[in-house]
C-alpha cells in the first residue's frame, strides 16, 4: 500500500493526488453546506428585517463570493501538486483575472446600491433617480477601465508604454474636445452640488425660466414666453444665478403716494390702516409701514411685508388683495392718491405796469 502511494505520475505521487482530491472534495462540501444551510437561514432572517443592506450583502456573497470560493478550493488543492511552469502560471493568471473581475463587480454593485438606495432616495426625488440612471453608466465604464488597466499591468503587459501613447493622443483629443469635457465635468458638479433641479425657476443674467431638462452637455430651460432656452452646463456653473424655487420667504417693498392736501390726522392713520390690512391677509407677514418722504407731487409711504413661500402667483395674488383693500379703505376715509400734477401760480401785476 505504501509503495502504491509513492508511485509517481506526471511528477506527482498517488498520495499527492489523494491529498488534492481530499482537499477538493472537503472544500466543495464545505462551500455547498455554507450555501444550502447558512445562506438559506440568513435569507429567512433578512425577510423579517426592514433594512435592505442585509439583502444586498447576501446577494453579493451568493452571486460574487461563492464562485470565488469554489475557485479558491480548487486553487488550494492544486497547490499540493507539482505542476509544470506553464500550467501553474495559467492557474495563477486565472486566479488574478477572477479576483480582479470580482473586485470590480463588487465596487460597481456597491456604488449602484449606494446611489440607488441612499443618494437617489434621500429626498424621494424622481429627478435624482433620473440623474443616477444617466451618471451610473459613466462611472461604471470608468471603474471597469481602471480595473482592466491594473489587470493587464499585473499580467505583465507593458501598460505604461500604452498609457503614455494614449496619453499623447488623449491630450490631442482633450484639446479638441475640451468644451465637451468641460460640460461633462460641470454636469458632475450639478449632479453632486445640486444648485438647481428640474422644475426650479431660475434667473441667469437677463434670462429666466424653469429648468426643463439637465443633460450631460446642456441644460434646457423653458422661459416665461414659452420658448426653450439651451445653456451649456459650463455656462450655468460659471454664472451667478438666482433660484426662486428655493425661496422660503419673499420680501416685498412697495410705495404709494397721497396728495399734499391730505390732513395730518389722515396721514397718521395711513400706517395703521396698511398694517391692519396686511396682517389680515393669509400668507403674509407684516414688517413696517412709514411716511418716508416728501415727493415732487405726493407724500410718499413705504411699506414692507413678507410673503410666506416663493411662489410668484401667490405673491401677486396677495399684493392684489392688499391693493384692493387699501383702495377701499382710502375711499371710505376720503384719502386721495397722488398723481403727477403741476400747480401754476399767477401773480397779478401792479396797476402802473
Amino acid at each position: 500500500m505504501k509503495e502504491l502511494l509513492q508511485q509517481s505520475f506526471f511528477n506527482n505521487t498517488v498520495q499527492s493526488y489523494l491529498v488534492f482530491a481530499a482537499i477538493f472534495v472537503i472544500g466543495m462540501l464545505a462551500v455547498r453546506i455554507l450555501k444550502s444551510i447558512v445562506i438559506h437561514r440568513l435569507k429567512k432572517w433578512t425577510k423579517k428585517t426592514a433594512t435592505t443592506i442585509d439583502d444586498f450583502l447576501i446577494h453579493i456573497f451568493e452571486k460574487k463570493l461563492l464562485p470565488m470560493l469554489y475557485f479558491g478550493v480548487f486553487y488550494l488543492s492544486a497547490k499540493n501538486l507539482t505542476l509544470s511552469p506553464t500550467l501553474s502560471k495559467f492557474i495563477d493568471v486565472i486566479g488574478i483575472v477572477l479576483l480582479t473581475f470580482f473586485s470590480i463587480s463588487l465596487i460597481v454593485e456597491l456604488l449602484n446600491y449606494l446611489l440607488q438606495n441612499y443618494w437617489a432616495k434621500k429626498d424621494a426625488d424622481a429627478n435624482r433617480e433620473r440623474a443616477v440612471k444617466t451618471i451610473f453608466p459613466i462611472l461604471k465604464v470608468i471603474i471597469w477601465g481602471i480595473g482592466i488597466t491594473f489587470l493587464l499591468d499585473n499580467l505583465g503587459f507593458k501598460i505604461s508604454a500604452v498609457v503614455a501613447g494614449l496619453g499623447i493622443g488623449g491630450i490631442a483629443i482633450a484639446l479638441a474636445a475640451q468644451t465637451i469635457l468641460g460640460d461633462l465635468f460641470s454636469y458632475f458638479v450639478i449632479f453632486f452640488d445640486r444648485p438647481f433641479e428640474v422644475g426650479d425657476f431660475i434667473i441667469i443674467d437677463d434670462f429666466l425660466g424653469s429648468i426643463e431638462q439637465i443633460g450631460i452637455k446642456t441644460t434646457k430651460i423653458r422661459s416665461l414666453g414659452g420658448e426653450q432656452l439651451v445653456f451649456s452646463n459650463t455656462d450655468l456653473t460659471n454664472s451667478r444665478l438666482r433660484n426662486y424655487k428655493r425661496m422660503t420667504n419673499r420680501r416685498v417693498v412697495f410705495k404709494l403716494g397721497v396728495t399734499y392736501q391730505t390732513s395730518l390726522q389722515q396721514l397718521q392713520k395711513i400706517p395703521v390702516i396698511i398694517t391692519n390690512i396686511i396682517k389680515n391677509v393669509d400668507g403674509s407677514a407684516f414688517d413696517r409701514a412709514h411716511f418716508s418722504s416728501y415727493g415732487d407731487f405726493s407724500l410718499v409711504f413705504e411699506v414692507v411685508y413678507y410673503v410666506i413661500g416663493g411662489d410668484y402667483n401667490k405673491y401677486m395674488n396677495i399684493q392684489q388683495e392688499i391693493n384692493f383693500k387699501i383702495k377701499e379703505e382710502f375711499e371710505k376715509r376720503g384719502i386721495e392718491f397722488a398723481y403727477p400734477t403741476q400747480t401754476l401760480f399767477l401773480e397779478k401785476g401792479s396797476e402802473n405796469s
